[in-house]
């Protein structure tokens, strides 16, 4: 991975830890917690690809086994992170683009459903069955909904900011009047029409110039006369 890419990589999986074993591990919400390392992780593969994810999703999912109040064995977190890295990763488009926001909401959903459940696959074979005392059913369902809530507040602005890191051709384009899920999955398109507006006060100068051109001319006429 290029140096640009470890270090935005870096401080934005440390951000996110921070955020929620401070923040969001405290609310208290029914169910599951909402995974924001897990939706960074998945924003960052959607832009650098599988490989780039599955080593994001390692080193995301190690911190969070050695970081307190961890309770579980070291590893766990990363082989799981690892694993969705890496399948997120895989469904980065030839170009770079996303045009629909759709895709992307399956990935989050599916993610949040396929963490959980390996999660507690891994914990049955050490030995863990907390799962089963909370209830897998609804630890599934709770994480789907907070998790795809999260999303469109986190997901975009971390597949912007990789590829404004990356030096990514995508992000000038976006800029020019193009637009992509990862700048315009709440906009609806805003870029759009910002690209038409600039279009029709580009041909109002055009008109005046001719007009004043015009004026010009005819001044020059009687002028002459």
């Amino acid at each position: 991975m290029r140096v640009n890419r470890i270090l935005l990589s870096s401080s934005l999986v440390v951000v996110a830890l921070v955020l929620q074993v401070s923040v969001l591990a405290r609310l208290h919400l029914p169910g599951a917690v909402p995974d924001l390392l897990l939706l960074t992780v998945l924003g960052l593969a959607m832009v650098y690809g599988h490989v780039g994810g599955a080593l994001i999703g390692f080193g995301a999912g190690l911190l969070a086994d050695l970081a307190p109040p961890a309770d579980h064995a070291a590893g766990r977190y990363a082989l799981v992170l690892c694993v969705i890295g890496y399948l997120a990763g895989l469904i980065k488009p030839e170009n770079g683009q996303l045009k629909s926001a759709t895709g992307p909401m399956v990935v989050v959903v599916a993610a949040a459903l396929g963490s959980t459940l390996l999660y507690a696959g891994v914990g049955a074979l050490v030995g863990d069955t907390a799962a089963r005392h909370v209830g897998l059913t609804g630890l599934l369902f709770t994480a789907a909904l907070y998790d795809l809530l999260l999303a469109p507040f986190v997901v975009p602005g971390i597949m912007a900011l990789a590829r404004r890191a990356d030096n990514d051709p995508l992000a000038e384009t976006n800029s020019a009047g193009k637009t992509d899920i990862s700048t315009g999955w709440l906009s609806g398109g805003t870029g759009l029409r910002i690209g038409s507006q600039r279009g029709g006060l580009g041909g109002l100068k055009v008109k005046a110039a001719r007009a004043r051109t015009t004026r010009a001319g005819r001044i020059k006429g009687v002028k002459r006369l």
